[in-house]
């Protein structure tokens, strides 16, 4: 049935606007994303089946090129875009949900604010957090994007950054988008090349950690610095 032909209360617009966006269910919410159905489904009961598709995961659907929304009958380019940028908006809005200047006092800490850039990547990135003598974050940056096996990361990018924000401590991360949280044979060697380079600028490197979607591992707990 057409949204049009719905009672007002259940078309996901006038839901929203009348009861407010804790009323919509996650197929409503796609729906509104989308805006529209196909010519034999309307924009609520595509927004199901996509959703079906992937056991009603938002991360499962995060994971879906454009080109793999886009083979579902009724979404064109612009729907598919639309789904992967609302997507990608709420991605970016978890990795913003930090306090000013956490403290990291363990590795679990760095964990949870790594997770939200590079858990559910396809490719490696490498990324920093850059900390003060108390241990509490001044900088979060992004150092490499690689390809599917590896990211290469210039150690002097990243003791520049370090001195720019006057850090005492770094602690590094890359994902493995393998799943294996096992530490290769570059990831032990640039770790101590990126401390031995922390000693003579009295920047220490705190930890490591290899991220994957559900898991960490990291070098400091495992006594691998």
């Amino acid at each position: 049935m057409p949204i049009k032909f719905l009672a007002e209360d259940d078309r996901p617009r006038e839901k929203f606007l009348r009861k407010g966006k804790d009323s919509l269910s996650d197929s409503e919410l796609l729906a509104i994303v989308m805006g529209s159905g196909s010519r034999d489904e309307s924009a609520l009961e595509l927004a199901r089946k996509i959703l079906s598709s992937v056991n009603n995961n938002w991360h499962e659907l995060s994971l879906m090129s454009i080109k793999d929304l886009m083979k579902f009958k009724g979404v064109g380019e612009v729907k598919a875009l639309s789904i992967a940028t609302s997507l990608e908006i709420g991605r970016r809005r978890a990795g913003q949900e930090i306090s000013d200047k956490p403290v990291i006092s363990n590795s679990n800490d760095a964990y949870v604010i790594f997770k939200n850039h590079l858990a559910d990547l396809r490719t490696e990135e490498f990324w920093a957090i850059f900390l003060n003598q108390s241990n509490k974050v001044v900088h979060i940056a992004q150092l490499t994007q690689g390809g599917i096996s590896q990211s290469i990361v210039d150690v002097r990018v990243l003791f520049k950054l370090g001195l720019d924000h006057f850090s005492t401590g770094i602690i590094i991360a890359h994902n493995h988008p393998s799943g294996s949280l096992k530490p290769s044979r570059e990831d032990l060697t640039i770790t101590q090349k990126i401390k031995e380079a922390g000693m003579f600028l009295s920047i220490q490197l705190l930890d490591h950690l290899i991220i994957t979607q559900n898991a960490y591992f990291s070098f400091s707990d495992e006594g691998l610095i």
